[in-house]
């Protein structure tokens, strides 16, 4: 397979990542409530981070309700799409920085390194979608997180998501193979 068949074959076979598109949707709402809570910033922060820790156990889940291999072992290009995955592990260095620095604005940095790190798959699934939401998602972010609190980027990333994930049905829908 030449590199065009191989990233159509992981469209079709992961379903341009929808699984964790779904599962974002999940953790943006978990991080949403959290955000919500009467508490000290600090443990509010750290139960933050806790919301991502289900991602990959919901997402096979989900791929394996809506008939999708998350991992694609079959197809070189997967563990392309895992380097940029943790790429944005890197990133989360500077959220735990904020973490101490900036407590308040927290979820905000969190919100811009998820957004930013989704980037490169508009490469990887030949996707608008991807290329606009990891756009839209930091601007938003940094617009939202500067004039309102946490709760209401974080609220706002959950609809974004769920947005993000109609989209990529749509562009699902018309790809042709």
């Amino acid at each position: 397979m030449d590199l065009d068949d191989l990233r159509n074959d992981l469209i079709v076979k992961q379903k341009k990542g929808l699984p964790f598109i779904l599962t974002s949707i999940i953790i943006w709402s978990l991080i949403t409530g959290v955000a919500a809570l009467d508490m000290d910033i600090q443990l509010k922060n750290i139960l933050v981070f806790s919301c991502s820790s289900p991602l990959l156990p919901l997402a096979w889940l989900i791929g394996k309700k809506i008939g999708v291999d998350i991992f694609a072992k079959d197809n070189d290009l997967a563990s392309l799409g895992l380097i940029f995955t943790l790429n944005q592990v890197l990133y989360l260095l500077i959220v735990m920085w904020v973490f101490k620095a900036l407590p308040h604005k927290m979820i905000m940095v969190y919100a811009m390194v998820f957004g930013a790190h989704l980037l490169p798959y508009s490469w990887l699934y030949k996707s608008k979608a991807y290329k606009v939401f990891a756009l839209l998602i930091p601007i938003l972010a940094l617009v939202l997180g500067t004039l309102f609190n946490g709760l209401v980027v974080a609220g706002s990333l959950a609809l974004l998501e769920a947005v993000f994930a109609l989209s990529l049905k749509k562009e699902l829908a018309a790809f042709p193979g």
